[in-house]
């Protein structure tokens, strides 16, 4: 069954507008409404206007200024977007609003197939809440959710896909929520690393239950199982998406939310941080 809507999270850098080409080329080959959502989030900006400016009236002039700035940069990005739909015969809608970005974003998520952000920047974080956007929507939106990297242009999704596979429910959700794309893949690999006996409960041979899932669904699959007890999983899943060719990693979104805090896997935390090419998780 094909994504039927998509939402993709854009917010005037530079790396956005790429994250929009893709959304755009996802949405034409499934046909699905496409949804970009605008969010503008003045408070980190008033908050150092106004401890720059303390007791005074004079950072209301500032902020006019920065509101003006931002509002024209989502201007900027909403006539990129309204350009997508027409040029790509797709349906879909513009959502501009002044909200926290990552529970914004988290929420429409759950209104839609597929929800599609963009990697952090730790080198050029995003001001306040925006800088937690990926974790937040794994975690909370109940939607799978695909992290675009902010360095690279990315002309290809899903044409040869990785799977990174263990016995759990995340990795299980994160192929269930993938199937859309790993039935139109031409390749697509089951990766478990250091697999445990008992994992596979047909056969022994590692990945092969979930390969012979996705074969039933038309999928053109192979597993594979490696032995790495001294490089991290994520380490492993980069190498081998880099050896094989892959143009897209799927794999659960391991870790759990805590009050005002979320505590992510190392693999998932890794993968988040390192990524080369695009990932969809799922939790």
């Amino acid at each position: 069954m094909p994504y039927k809507d998509i939402l993709v999270h854009l917010d005037g850098t530079e790396p956005c507008l790429h994250r929009l080409d893709l959304a755009a080329a996802l949405a034409r080959r499934h046909e699905a409404h496409l949804v970009g959502l605008y969010i503008l989030d003045l408070v980190p900006w008033i908050a150092a206007i106004a401890h720059s400016y303390p007791g005074q009236v004079e950072y209301l002039d500032s902020y006019a200024k920065l509101r003006k700035a931002a509002l024209e940069r989502a201007a900027h990005v909403e006539a990129q977007f309204r350009e997508h739909l027409r040029r790509d015969d797709i349906q879909g809608e513009w959502r501009f609003l002044e909200s926290l970005p990552a529970e914004t974003v988290a929420l429409h998520a759950r209104y839609v197939d597929l929800a599609i952000v963009g990697q952090i920047d730790h080198g050029d974080q995003p001001d306040g809440n925006a800088a937690r956007i990926p974790e937040v929507v794994l975690f909370s939106s109940g939607r799978p959710v695909l992290v675009v990297p902010y360095a690279g242009r990315f002309n290809s999704l899903g044409e040869n896909v990785l799977v990174g596979w263990k016995a759990t429910r995340e990795a299980a959700r994160a192929v269930n929520d993938a199937l859309p794309l790993l039935e139109r893949a031409k390749k697509v690999t089951v990766l478990t690393i250091n697999p445990k006996r008992g994992d596979d409960r047909e056969t022994g041979i590692p990945a092969s239950d979930i390969a012979q899932h996705l074969a039933r669904h038309g999928v053109a699959v192979e597993a594979a199982s490696t032995v790495a007890d001294d490089i991290s999983a994520g380490d492993v899943l980069l190498s081998r998406a880099a050896d094989c060719g892959a143009d897209l990693l799927v794999m659960g979104g391991y870790g759990h939310a805590r009050v005002k805090e979320l505590m992510l896997g190392g693999a998932t935390r890794q993968i988040l941080q390192q990524m080369t090419l695009p990932v969809l998780m799922a939790h």
